[in-house]
């Protein structure tokens, strides 16, 4: 048993009918680290995070959580454990208060003023907006707003696909500032899929690349400066940082 590995994969690979999206994917998300994800597109990332959350099931492999199979989770609860923010924030009609809520609501639970004000609060958000439309937010609020909801749960694990890829550079520098405050204020696991290279080596303790369905290399972040395998060092010089 290893208590440093929060959510590891074995031999993991995924087809959709004949079409395989992951091959024996093979690693593992350290605690209390920030690993980012890296590759071309359509190598599997996105596919990768919905198994690691249960909202897919591997054709093959196992993937674990605190070393206990992922499927022996109720899977809500689970989903409350491993949280998973996506590119496009989904806001639906209503008040930055009802988004916030929506996952206490959908799960008959209630919290107090003070605590729903502190969690705009710890995201740059100020807790005036709160009966504002959540549709009138910019992009870049819209994303603080779906890592509040997130964070409610107080997942262990933070999973972030591509949150700032739409965003400008000020809304990006705040995101990024944010996750690092998450990371070292709760110790919360964080991975992170991101294109741009320069952000990956900013933010990460340890990467993985990914290609063509393949985590081609792992390790700590130096190795996206210093790769060893050839088709990485291909990739990364064409990458735009």
């Amino acid at each position: 048993m290893n208590d440093d590995k929060v959510i590891e994969l074995k031999g993991i690979t995924y087809k959709v009918d004949e079409t395989t999206i992951l091959k024996g994917i093979t690693g593992s998300l350290n605690k209390g680290k920030i690993t980012s994800i890296v590759g071309p597109s359509g190598a599997g990332k996105t596919t990768l995070f919905r198994l690691c959350n249960g909202m897919r099931t591997p054709t093959a492999g196992t993937v674990t959580f605190n070393n206990e199979k992922i499927e022996t989770y109720e899977p809500s609860a689970l989903r409350r454990k491993i949280g998973i923010v996506l590119q496009h924030a989904t806001m639906l009609t209503g008040t930055i208060k009802e988004n916030l809520l929506l996952p206490l609501t959908l799960a008959n639970q209630q919290i107090s003023d003070r605590t729903i004000k502190q969690s705009l609060e710890e995201v740059g958000l100020s807790a005036s907006l709160l009966n504002q439309q959540a549709k009138e937010l910019s992009g870049g609020q819209k994303q603080k707003l779906s890592i509040a909801r997130t964070l409610l749960n107080q997942p262990e694990v933070l999973l972030l696909d591509e949150i700032t890829s739409s965003l400008d550079r000020v809304s990006v520098q705040e995101i990024e500032r944010l996750i690092v405050t998450i990371n070292e204020s709760y110790g919360t696991t964080i991975s992170w899929i991101t294109h741009q290279i320069e952000q990956a080596k900013r933010l990460s303790h340890n990467s993985w690349v990914m290609m063509d369905g393949e985590l081609v290399e792992q390790g700590t972040v130096e190795l996206l400066t210093k790769p060893k395998e050839d088709r990485v060092k291909a990739f990364l010089q064409e990458e735009p940082v």
